[in-house]
């Protein structure tokens, strides 16, 4: 990369950072301006108030345990509906018939409230399941309309030129098929994981099961602790945050290396 450029892409990223730490103290500074107004603890703690609990319980078995069962629980769920949904959409993508045969189940699907999905899991599975399970109902589609929509997507004079070549199906998908569907699966496994950490959560939250962080937060909204609740909301925030980070930090990695 040129020196030029290189600079210009180093401004560029220092000036992103600055609008994105100036718009974080905004927010921040709207919300201390709230509390003052509103005076009450119970109804919107101070920043400074949740920033203290959170510490508090930062090293706490209780802690350590929830963030680990729930991060396990989204992982399990996103890598879950990423290999179905990818198999779903890939096989939507080249079969019209199966994309016919698949539309009315993801209609329902997406039609389908979470909550309605959480409920009804609540019947079928034990409490550590069903936020599992809800994740993966939810992400699930938008995989799989994603992988189809890539597929699709294929310069299909590239497959006629294969195929005229004797390549075979096998040959066309590895070498045609998926490479061009590769953004389209890049970002549904970005909505899939982004949704997964939501949705267990909520799920925990209603399920209840022994380590959680949306356990956390139904106990300490139950005592009327709102300066807990936020504090387990925020270490949900930086969970999320840390598996986007981790996301983009692979994928540049290995799917596009600095050259």
């Amino acid at each position: 990369m040129p020196t030029s450029a290189r600079a210009s892409k180093t401004r560029t990223s220092a000036g992103f950072r600055a609008d994105s730490l100036l718009s974080a103290a905004l927010l921040i500074t709207l919300w201390k301006l709230g509390a003052l107004g509103m005076g009450k603890d119970i109804i919107l703690p101070a920043p400074e108030r949740v920033v203290a609990v959170f510490t508090g319980l930062l090293g706490t078995p209780r802690f350590i345990e929830a963030i680990g069962s729930t991060a396990m629980r989204s992982l399990a769920a996103f890598f879950i509906a990423m290999l179905a949904g990818s198999a779903a959409g890939f096989s939507s993508g080249i079969s019209r018939r199966f994309r016919a045969m698949l539309s009315p189940p993801m209609t329902v699907l997406r039609a389908t409230p979470v909550l309605a999905i959480i409920l009804l899991a609540m019947i079928w599975f034990p409490a550590g399941m069903v936020p599992v399970f809800s994740a993966i109902v939810m992400s699930f589609p938008v995989v799989s309309e994603h992988v189809a929509a890539g597929v699709r997507s294929v310069d299909h004079r590239l497959v006629d030129m294969a195929r005229s070549f004797g390549a075979s199906p096998l040959d066309i998908a590895r070498s045609i098929r998926i490479p061009s569907a590769m953004p389209h699966v890049l970002a549904a496994a970005r909505s899939a994981l982004g949704l997964s950490w939501k949705v267990v959560i909520a799920g925990e939250v209603l399920s209840q099961p022994a380590r959680a962080i949306g356990t956390g937060m139904q106990e300490a909204r139950l005592v009327l602790e709102t300066a807990e609740v936020f504090a387990w909301a925020l270490a949900g925030i930086l969970l999320c945050a840390a598996g986007d980070a981790l996301f983009d930090m692979v994928t540049k990695r290995f799917l596009w290396p600095t050259r």
